[in-house]
């Protein structure tokens, strides 16, 4: 108990951890302003109150199972991520340590913890992993392409490629050999435009 009076007291004033302790009727018996602030919908307190009028309804069962773990195990900390509403109608996503606190005869009282916002890291962390399924996907679509211009172009490039070498071969006149002349060079200008694409891609 007195770690616990401790540890509320030095983060009595602070805009970043949360701290709350729930009595064994699952109800809150201390509130840090920080979190009152943040979580009470009432604009009063939330002592008193059942822990999960702040809860999203599937992270009940969650806080249940951490705090058998906690009851089980005094003095072990378990880590919980919980989603606690918003007020507008939404959620933000936490992080939390909970301990079990014993009364004076060293039984379980209810459960210590100690919190966080973690909204952004996540949304980050979304947004992250939303970006590498982009990447991959491009790089997948590049990888494509290249594939596209190496074997599926330049299969009928190299068919005009070679029809050019025997019209070379051919009796003509000079404009004839001119046109074909420019049509094989150009060809092969393009051929080797094809493969320097497709060995950047790849």
């Amino acid at each position: 108990m007195k770690r616990f009076r401790q540890i509320t007291g030095f983060l009595a004033n602070s805009s970043v951890f949360y701290t709350i302790a729930i009595n064994l009727d699952s109800k809150y018996v201390f509130v840090s302003n920080n979190y009152n602030r943040n979580f009470d919908q009432s604009n009063g307190s939330l002592l008193g109150k059942n822990f999960s009028v702040t809860l999203h309804p599937d992270d009940i069962r969650i806080c249940a199972e951490v705090g058998m773990k906690c009851l089980a195990q005094p003095g072990e900390l378990f880590p919980a991520t919980l989603r606690k509403h918003d007020g507008k109608g939404g959620f933000v996503v936490t992080q939390w340590e909970m301990s079990a606190y014993c009364d004076i005869s060293e039984q379980p009282a209810g459960i210590f913890c100690i919190g966080y916002n973690i909204t952004e890291y996540i949304d980050t962390q979304i947004k992250l992993e939303d970006a590498t399924l982009e990447i991959v996907g491009k790089n997948d679509q590049l990888n494509e392409i290249g594939f596209i211009q190496s074997h599926v172009v330049r299969k009928p490039l190299a068919n005009i490629i070679g029809l050019a070498d025997l019209l070379e071969g051919a009796d003509m006149n000079s404009q004839e050999k001119s046109i074909v002349g420019m049509m094989v060079s150009s060809a092969k200008e393009l051929d080797l435009m094809i493969r320097d694409i497709s060995n950047k891609i790849v």
